[in-house]
């Protein structure tokens, strides 16, 4: 006799084609994919920042506005606040039981991450466009 793994699925998993844990595999996939770009754009940020160590506000403004650095920049703060937001979601669901709670701090954390990543956002175009 041979082991069938739907059979430990709830009627309702097996309909939808869902294994226990629902989406984890997407959200380690994301995860991980995120946490692989940050790699060389970190690298990339870090060197940016060295460069301008000691820098002039001008000097500054002038490096944010070649595009090629902004769009790297603009790459760094999406992937950055992105993956804050997957890995604060994986802490929140392991630590906080209450459903209610959990509910609430899932938004607050979404919410947060949008407001970071909009506000990062708004302030690398309005240097590298000079609004």
């Amino acid at each position: 006799m041979q082991f069938d793994p739907r059979s430990l699925a709830t009627q309702l998993s097996r309909v939808k084609g869902l294994g226990s844990a629902k989406s984890g595999t997407k959200h380690f996939w994301h995860q991980r994919v995120s946490a692989v770009a940050l790699v060389p754009l970190t690298i990339l940020f870090v060197i940016l920042l060295i460069s301008l160590a000691g820098a002039d506000y001008a000097t500054a403004v002038k490096t944010l506005k070649n595009p090629f650095v902004a769009i790297l920049m603009l790459c760094f703060v999406l992937a950055g606040v992105y993956h804050m937001r997957l890995g604060m979601q994986v802490i929140i669901e392991d630590y906080i039981h209450t459903e209610g709670t959990k509910l609430f701090v899932l938004m607050l954390n979404t919410f947060f991450a949008a407001l970071m990543g909009l506000s990062a956002v708004y302030a690398l175009l309005k240097i590298s466009l000079g609004m």
